[in-house]
């Protein structure tokens, strides 16, 4: 029972995780007045949060005895190019964490922004949103068995 929770909780994560980054993109390309940071950082809570899930619930997965067995995953190839696009995201996602969370608090100070970087913000967006659909496609293949000898 807990595999199939952690399971659905895994899947849950990508759910809540491609919405998210994709709204903040559409926040990142439209006006950041208060509104639009606003939609901004409600995306970009919402991305964290799934990443978090993604990371707790596939270490889980993976490590914790609830699927096929660490021997398993470690044995598969697929398995460190999943786990090579994750780190990329997450090294991706380094600049505009630091990023939004200045831009919090400047906010939180009552000073404005400079938002000048969210063209620049909005193309690491997409990029880790290509990312993370590759990776949908590369666990689908690892979970059946793919790449191992």
């Amino acid at each position: 029972m807990i595999s199939a929770i952690v399971s659905a909780l895994h899947v849950l994560a990508l759910a809540l995780g491609l919405p998210s980054i994709f709204f903040r993109g559409r926040a990142l390309k439209g006006s950041l007045d208060g509104p639009g940071l606003h939609r901004l950082f409600t995306a970009d809570t919402v991305w964290g949060i799934a990443a978090l899930l993604w990371l707790a619930t596939g270490l889980a997965r993976a490590f914790g005895g609830l699927e096929k067995g660490s021997a398993f995953y470690l044995a598969s190839p697929l398995f460190w190019l999943k786990i090579t696009l994750f780190a990329t995201v997450a090294l991706l996602e380094a600049w505009p964490m630091a990023t939004f969370i200045r831009w919090r608090r400047e906010l939180r100070r009552g000073a404005a922004p400079d938002t000048s970087a969210a063209s620049r913000l909005y193309i690491i967006n997409h990029a880790e949103m290509g990312l993370v659909v590759v990776l949908v496609f590369v666990a689908s293949f690892m979970a059946r068995g793919f790449g191992l000898r």
